[in-house]
This record gives structure tokens, C-alpha cells and sequence, in this order.
């Protein structure tokens, strides 16, 4: 399988045969036929696609959707993407905006870039736009291209950085939206998660550990930020709350037997140290274990 790798701008605009106007950024826009091999591309570069034909399939979990919108996927420096082609769609339609971490060096964007989790979302948990919000992406990366073809002056670096952080903004705005939109998928998932963390507390804790948010993401199909995004909106609660309060249900359970000592309930429910689940316990309640037993 081949190997790509794009750590600058303009290894990017060279592999799709497109100008450099600027060193650390550029908007790409595709629309030629081409055969397309599979291959892994290794990204130096943070990247976000909008896939722009129509009719594709992607999946949310395990399950498959067809969408009319058109998707957004993102990618942050140090991921490897798989890519496969659809011999379905000879001609590839897409705009890409591509700049390197350097280009964010010294400004706010650059200090708040973790705030940006979709980077990290894995491709089938890509953002669906709607018409409007089409209209609205592709005027933002219109201010963007705008802007590399005036040439570089003083003024260039912080216009264009200001543009893709409203654009980043924008896409959060939308996924938002998505999270809300979905919401027979979302409460699927949840109620799947609340089964899966209580079969694990009861039947799994005491011999692999404390439940991890990980863990349940993997279950579910999904990436651990997605999935927690996604449990957040439909519950208000963290994934890790979530887990928290099952915990703390299922401790008092077992501190109601009292031939159970607190070390052996700390390890039916996964703690590796029983010190650990009493500072655990009274960070729930402000009472130790002991405390708990004694005013129940």
C-alpha cells in the first residue's frame, strides 16, 4: 500500500498540482478524474475537507446512512488516514483548507486549538451540512482564498488566522447542531452505554479495573471525544460523570452487606487500592465508605 505523507503546504499543493501562495496555508479546491489508489496518508498539517459529491455512505456506529448534505472531515498533525477509493465516483469533488501548526505559533487560535475536538473524530463521525450552513462554510474559506491571492503584506498572517478560527467556530456551531438533530441515534447509544457500564460494573470491574470512557467509545464505534460530546448532549452529564454516578450506585449496593469489608467492595468494584475508592467514594458524598455504613 502506499505511503503519503504531507507535512508542509507545499508537498499538498505539489501532490495535486496547484500553486503556493502562501507558505503556511492554502485553500485546494479538486474536481478532475482520477485514479485513485489505496493508500495511507500520513498528515504534518491540520486539514479539513468538505466533500462536495453527493450520495455517499457513511456510518455513524455501526450503522449505514445516506446522506444528500455534504460532509466535513478534519484531520490534525500526527494522524495517518486510510483511504480507500469509491469506483462508484470517478471524479472526485472536493475543497480543502490545509495549514501548518507553525502558521498559529504566537496567536490565541494557537492556545485554544485543543478546543477543537473534531480534529480528532474519526471519519465516520464527519460533519453533515445543510444548505445554509454549505453556503456559510464556503463563504468563510471564500474570505480565506481571497486573502492568499492579495499576496503576503503585514496584515496577511492575522486576517487569514482570524478566518479559519471563524470557520472552526462555525464548525463547532454545526456539530452542535448535528449532536441535537440525531437524537433517536444518540439516545440508541446512551441506552446501549448505560447497559454495557452496568453488565461491566457487575461482571467485568473486579477482574480488568475501573470502567474507562475508552473503553465504552470503542464499544460503541466510536472515538473517546465524539462519544463523549455525544453523552454529554443527550444526558447533560459527562461520559465520565456517568460512569461516577453507576460507580457510586453500585458501591452503596454493596456497603449495604456488611459481611462485605471496604477493601473487598473497593475490589468488586475495580479499584486498584481500596484507598483509592474511599477517597473516590467520599469525593461523591463526603462521607467515607465507613461514614456511609454507619448512617445508613
Amino acid at each position: 500500500m502506499e505511503e503519503i505523507r504531507f507535512s508542509t503546504v507545499q508537498e499538498f499543493n505539489d501532490h495535486y498540482g496547484v500553486p503556493t501562495l502562501h507558505p503556511l496555508v492554502t485553500v485546494v479546491r479538486f474536481d478532475r478524474e482520477v485514479k485513485l489508489e489505496e493508500h495511507m496518508c500520513h498528515y504534518g498539517l491540520y486539514a479539513l475537507f468538505l466533500k462536495e459529491n453527493k450520495g455517499c455512505r457513511l456510518s455513524y456506529g455501526r450503522t449505514e446512512y445516506d446522506f444528500d448534505e455534504m460532509t466535513v472531515t478534519s484531520f490534525a498533525p500526527g494522524q495517518s488516514i486510510h483511504v480507500e477509493p469509491n469506483p462508484e465516483v470517478p471524479v472526485p469533488k472536493w475543497t480543502a483548507l490545509l495549514f501548518h501548526p507553525d502558521l498559529l505559533n504566537r496567536t490565541q487560535l494557537g492556545k485554544n486549538i485543543g478546543r477543537y475536538e473534531f480534529f480528532d473524530y474519526t471519519s465516520n463521525e464527519a460533519l453533515h451540512l445543510s444548505c445554509g450552513e454549505i453556503e456559510i462554510y464556503r463563504g468563510v474559506l471564500a474570505m480565506i482564498q481571497q486573502e492568499l491571492e492579495r499576496g503576503i503584506d503585514k496584515h496577511s498572517r492575522e486576517l487569514i488566522v482570524s478566518n479559519i478560527e471563524l470557520l472552526l467556530n462555525y464548525c463547532l456551531r454545526f456539530y452542535d447542531r448535528q449532536f441535537v438533530t440525531r437524537e433517536e441515534i444518540n439516545h440508541t447509544v446512551v441506552k446501549k452505554f448505560t447497559d454495557l457500564l452496568d453488565r461491566y460494573i457487575a461482571d467485568k470491574a473486579r477482574r480488568e479495573g475501573l470502567p474507562s470512557v475508552a473503553y465504552f467509545a470503542d464499544k460503541c464505534c466510536y472515538s473517546t471525544k465524539y462519544f463523549g460530546e455525544l453523552v454529554k448532549t443527550e444526558t447533560g452529564r459527562t461520559a465520565r460523570d456517568f460512569i461516577n454516578d453507576r460507580l457510586l450506585r453500585a458501591a452503596k449496593q454493596l456497603l449495604a452487606d456488611e459481611e462485605l469489608s471496604i477493601s473487598q467492595v473497593s475490589q468488586e468494584l475495580g479499584f486498584e487500592y481500596p484507598q483509592h475508592f474511599v477517597r473516590f467514594f467520599k469525593s461523591q458524598t463526603g462521607k467515607t465508605p465507613s461514614e456511609y455504613r454507619r448512617s445508613a
